[in-house]
């Protein structure tokens, strides 16, 4: 059965299509992915939101940092875990199976990324997206800063797993609240780990 066929359950308002800048934007995402991301189009109407999150979406999760590409996309899909964030998972389930060459690993972080065969960084990373998504009022700071650093992460790279976190909470919610839909060409990217498939 087929997801609905909507970018979101609001009307999406038509960007302006003299705009420049959105005109690059989309053939960027659609040179890199074959097509425009729905979360894009959700914002299109709204210029001044879209630039804003776009900033902040490529600075955390392109920018320079310690933590890899993977690492980024992992914690999206455990704080989109945490949160049933229904397009996230979808979306970001789709990077980690790009990055990592392994279809199930994005099965497993998207479903219990405690099964998941994760060395102590990656599990201590997990563990405190997970904490700090569900339960923030109960993360002990001084604690985990250690848990992380004695998982060989520097303070620039615990205040960046504190960035993502908190983006993808944020955009969880934007998400949640009006059943924004994946694309339908995410469910099928990246499945399989044969080159000939």
């Amino acid at each position: 059965m087929p997801q609905p066929d909507q970018v979101m359950a609001l009307p999406v308002p038509a960007g302006d299509p003299d705009d420049p800048t959105l005109a690059r934007y989309y053939e960027v995402c659609r040179d890199k992915l074959g097509f425009v991301p729905n979360v894009l189009r959700a914002f299109q109407s709204r210029p001044k939101k879209l630039a804003t999150f776009s900033q902040l979406y490529n600075e955390a999760m392109l920018g320079d940092s310690g933590l890899s590409k993977l690492e980024r996309e992992m914690i999206a899909v455990v704080v989109s875990s945490a949160n049933h964030c229904y397009y996230c998972l979808v979306a970001h389930g789709q990077a980690v199976r790009a990055l990592s060459g392994d279809p199930q690993l994005g099965e497993m972080l998207v479903m219990n990324y405690r099964v998941a065969p994760l060395d102590e960084r990656q599990r201590a990373m997990l563990d405190f997206a997970w904490d700090l998504t569900l339960k923030p009022q109960e993360v002990d700071g001084e604690t985990r800063r250690a848990l992380l650093r004695k998982a060989g992460f520097s303070d620039d790279d615990i205040f960046d797993i504190a960035d993502i976190v908190g983006l993808f909470n944020l955009s969880n919610r934007v998400a949640i609240t009006t059943d924004m839909m994946p694309n339908p060409e995410y469910h099928t990217l990246n499945r399989t780990t044969d080159p000939d498939a």
